[in-house]
C-alpha cells in the first residue's frame, strides 16, 4: 500500500517493486531496481526517507525516525528480515542482518556488514568496511573482499528480484494437490557461489 500524508506522495521509480502488503508512506523517495518486501514499513509521516538505487529493504522490517529527521540509504544497502532502521543512515552496499536494529543518528559506513541480532546505538559512528555484531554492537575487525563479494552478489540477487515480481507475481488461489509437472525451481545458492567465483 502507498499513502498519501500531509500532501507527501511517495515517489517510486516504476523499475522497483513494492509488495501490496508492504506500507509506503508520505515523504519517501525510492530509487531504481529497488525490492520493498511484505510486511515491510517505510514511514516518512515525520521526516524524509531517501531509498537510492538498488536498496532491498526485507520482510517485516520498520524504517522510521524521530519528528524532523531525514535518512539516507545508499546505494545497494541491504536490509535483512525483520530489521529495524530507525533514524539512521546506511552508506554504501552495505548489509544490515536479520533482526538487527540500528538507532536514532547512527552513521554505518560504506560496504559495512552489521552482524543479526546486532543492535547500534543512537549516534554510534561505523567506520566503512567494518564487521559489527553483538548488543551492544562492536566492530570485531574488518571486512574483507571475500565477505564484501558475497554481500554483493547477494544483493544483485535483490536487485533483480524486482522485474522478476512485476513479470510473474500474481495473486492466486492455492492449488489442492501437488500436479506432476511442478516446476524445479532454480538453484539460486548454486547461482550465487558462481556469481560471487566469478568476481573474486
Amino acid at each position: 500500500m502507498i499513502y498519501k500524508f500531509k500532501n507527501h506522495i511517495p515517489v517510486v521509480h516504476e523499475s522497483s517493486f513494492v509488495h501490496p502488503l508492504a506500507a509506503v508512506t508520505g515523504n519517501v523517495i525510492i530509487g531504481k531496481d529497488c525490492y520493498i518486501g511484505p510486511g515491510a514499513a517505510i514511514r516518512g509521516d515525520w521526516g524524509e526517507i531517501i531509498l537510492e538505487d538498488g536498496v532491498n529493504v526485507q520482510e517485516n522490517c520498520t524504517v522510521h525516525m524521530f519528528p524532523g529527521k531525514s535518512i539516507t540509504l545508499k546505494k545497494g544497502a541491504h536490509v535483512g528480515h525483520g530489521a529495524i532502521i530507525h533514524g539512521a543512515n546506511l552508506g554504501e552496499n552495505c548489509l544490515i542482518g536479520m533482526n538487527s536494529v540500528i538507532m536514532d543518528d547512527a552513521e554505518i559506513g560504506d560496504e559495512c556488514i552489521i552482524g543479526a541480532l546486532a543492535f547500534v546505538k543512537a549516534e554510534t559512528k561505523i567506520s566503512s568496511r567494518s564487521l559489527v555484531v553483538g548488543n551492544p554492537g562492536k566492530i570485531i575487525k574488518e571486512v574483507s573482499d571475500e565477505m564484501i563479494a558475497w554481500k554483493t552478489a547477494g544483493t544483485l540477487l535483490y536487485q533483480q528480484l524486482p522485474a522478476d515480481c512485476h513479470e510473474s507475481l500474481e495473486e492466486v488461489q492455492p492449488l489442492r494437490e501437488i500436479p506432476e509437472n511442478r516446476p524445479v525451481q532454480e538453484d539460486f545458492y548454486k547461482t550465487l557461489n558462481e556469481f560471487k567465483s566469478g568476481i573474486n
